[in-house]
């Protein structure tokens, strides 16, 4: 059997990785232990972080949703217990957006609520 060199593969395999790292600072860009180590670590992160984000924004769209509640007299909760018994299928990302956008529409939602 032929002996196998592994130089392309591995010098494929060390430019993707140092691609990878590409952006960074000092060693972390330069050696491939240290790229190797930050690459795997960012990656880690990237993956915990797509839920996190997740979760971010809903605690905004509560924030935005809780002001504009007090604005107009009631709060967070009672805004949302409100909405459930009114029947109202938007969701916390489409109110905050009516709250933050266009005011009048969510004016009107607060006073049909409210009558219900």
């Amino acid at each position: 059997m032929a002996k196998v060199k592994w130089a392309v593969a591995a010098r494929r395999r060390r430019k993707r990785l140092l691609a990878r790292a590409k952006g960074y600072r000092g060693a972390r860009r330069l050696h491939l232990l240290k790229a190797k180590e930050t690459v795997m670590r960012a990656k880690a992160y990237s993956t915990r972080d797509r839920k996190v984000k997740k979760r971010e924004f809903r605690n905004l769209w509560v924030i935005r949703l809780n002001a504009a509640a007090r604005a107009r007299g009631l709060t967070y909760g009672q805004f949302m217990s409100a909405c459930r018994k009114a029947n109202v299928k938007l969701n916390r990302k489409q109110l905050a957006e009516l709250a933050v956008n266009d005011q009048p529409a969510f004016d009107q939602l607060v006073s049909q609520v409210r009558a219900n």
